[in-house]
């Protein structure tokens, strides 16, 4: 049974590409139905890939290839939780490797242009620390990173 609420993601062409890349990196991910269009469209042609349905760690997606109208933008992102540095590592360097770019605070964008928070589990719960001085400095070693390092956070939230 379809999902009652599916994010739809807007893609020019490659929808299909993003939705294989997403189910070989991720875990919980997967491509499920892919929709051919029936006649040809603003921007494309009959039997192009028109939709395509995937899971990115379990949550229902359909990525749309309506052309180059829209372009993703850091209002929209997955928030992925990682565990340890290894996953941290292992995730980031797939997107930023394939294509896409690293930004700041364990931000990064594919190469589709959809942004990625890489977040540590530390992270959080370093910078929602009780002590409110072990918060601040985690939540400072954060805003000079990219990628996230886990030693620098659990070493800065100790002081």
């Amino acid at each position: 049974m379809p999902s009652k609420n599916t994010i739809c993601l807007w893609y020019d062409r490659d929808a299909l590409e993003a939705a294989e890349f997403y189910a070989k990196t991720f875990p919980d991910s997967a491509v499920g139905k892919v929709l051919r269009a029936p006649g040809d469209y603003p921007s494309g042609k009959q039997g192009d890939v028109l939709t395509v349905e995937f899971t990115v760690i379990g949550i229902p997606c359909v990525g749309l290839n309506g052309g180059t109208a829209f372009k993703h933008s850091e209002a929209f992102s997955f928030q992925v939780s990682t565990e340890d540095q290894a996953e941290t590592d292992r995730l980031w360097n797939a997107i930023v490797g394939n294509g896409g770019q690293a930004s700041e605070c364990g931000w990064c964008r594919d190469k589709w242009g959809l942004s990625w928070q890489i977040t540590p589990r530390v992270l959080i719960e370093a910078i929602s620390d009780p002590d409110p001085a072990a918060a601040r400095r985690a939540f400072e070693a954060m805003m000079t990173m990219g990628k996230i390092d886990i030693a620098t956070i659990e070493a800065a939230r100790r002081g």
